[in-house]
């Protein structure tokens, strides 16, 4: 056991200074790209795996509708990036192939579709290589249900927490296993201030700050304590202290639900508790989610790639709303903002007030393709 611990110990010296290092290299602040500006915009697109491409497909024939113009004069350009799947990972034994990545770091953003995360072993989740390789620090989830006065965002810190080492932990054998949480200085303060920036932005005037501060005191005091700091620098946003735990009991609370505006939490919280509000707002095939840094960003939905349905042979039945929505997160994204108003616009009649077709559960309602033409025949009404 001497020698285990011996190992272990040098390990966990080795990830603390990796980690530091980390931390000192968020200093280096890239140009942020203008969109709104920009002569040419470059959209990646991964399938991934499971239901993955069938729902993306939907969404990609949803942009080429909107973008066309722009498409045909060579302004956007919608490149299919492969390479994605879960045989390709685990052939490669990389969480993202290298050759993937750097195909993706071509690109301005991203459009992926759920990617599965291999139980046990060591690779890691996609979407956390890809997090911390793009630096896409800001998971931001909104959530709507208009007749509850229901109106959430999310801001949930997205490479650091618990994720951001997860694949890592030691172990003594027959004894004891330990993963690692890590919270940094500047990442909490970035995470921080795009929540403030968003309330102060779109009139909102709370912000509820979500943690365990009372139980994990370092990391989640420290998360709590920042974000208070840069609280200061908005007085006119009230900054409030949650437990995780009331929070996620307060979400399905009918006289505190509208209470609420904006969210910001650390990383495992954040997954956690916004699945918890799609299945408020719908279930979590309803919800889009972006993941945004200083330089890229990626667009996916919220939940994962469901093999099990792909087992029983219902992929073709999957719902594409979550990815559709994710399109029109990315339209806003990089300043199509009358194309995502359009998008927004047909999503409602579709889902809410006509519901001419729907996807069933039980797979006797609509194929996602026969989804996917609903929206775009309901886009030429606006």
């Amino acid at each position: 056991m001497e020698e285990q611990i011996k190992v272990a110990t040098e390990k966990f010296e080795s990830l603390l200074r990796a980690q530091i290092e980390r931390a000192q290299k968020m200093e280096e602040n890239p140009v942020k790209k203008d969109f709104s500006k920009a002569d040419k915009i470059i959209i990646g697109v991964c399938g991934g795996d499971g239901i993955g491409p069938v729902i993306t497909n939907e969404a990609v024939k949803v942009l080429n509708a909107l973008l066309e113009d722009e498409i045909k004069s060579g302004k956007i350009d919608i490149r299919v990036i492969d390479g994605l799947t879960i045989e390709r990972r685990l052939e490669r034994g990389e969480a993202v192939p290298s050759d993937t990545l750097a195909e993706i770091k071509k690109c301005d953003v991203l459009l992926k579709g759920p990617t599965t995360t291999p139980k046990g072993g060591t690779m890691e989740s996609a979407n956390v290589a890809l997090r911390r390789e793009l630096d896409l620090y800001a998971n931001v989830r909104p959530v709507s249900v208009p007749e509850k006065n229901i109106d959430w965002i999310f801001y949930r810190e997205n490479t650091e927490g618990e994720y951001v080492l997860g694949s890592k932990g030691v172990e003594i054998d027959g004894v004891l296993a330990f993963d690692f949480k890590v919270t940094t200085d500047k990442g909490t303060k970035r995470i921080a201030r795009a929540a403030f920036e968003y309330a102060k932005n779109n009139g909102k005037n709370n912000v509820a700050i979500v943690t365990k501060a009372n139980i994990m005191k370092k990391t989640d005091g420290k998360f709590s304590k920042l974000c208070h700091e840069v609280a200061e620098e908005y007085p006119d946003i009230t900054a409030e202290d949650w437990y995780i735990d009331i929070m996620s009991a307060n979400l399905v609370n009918p006289a505190l639900q509208s209470k609420f505006q904006v969210f910001v939490l650390p990383n495992l919280y954040g997954d956690i508790i916004t699945d918890e509000a799609a299945q408020i707002q719908g279930g979590v095939g309803t919800a889009g989610s972006a993941s945004i840094g200083d330089k890229y960003a990626m667009f996916e939905a919220i939940h994962g790639s469901a093999p099990r349905m792909v087992e029983r042979g219902a992929a073709a039945y999957a719902n594409p709303t979550s990815m559709i929505k994710a399109a029109e997160m990315l339209l806003r994204h990089i300043c199509r903002t009358k194309e995502a108003d359009r998008l927004e616009k047909a999503l409602t009649v579709c889902t809410e007030t006509e519901k001419k077709i729907e996807i069933t559960r039980d797979c006797k309602g609509a194929t996602c393709s026969e989804f996917g033409d609903y929206i775009i025949e309901t886009l030429k009404r606006f």
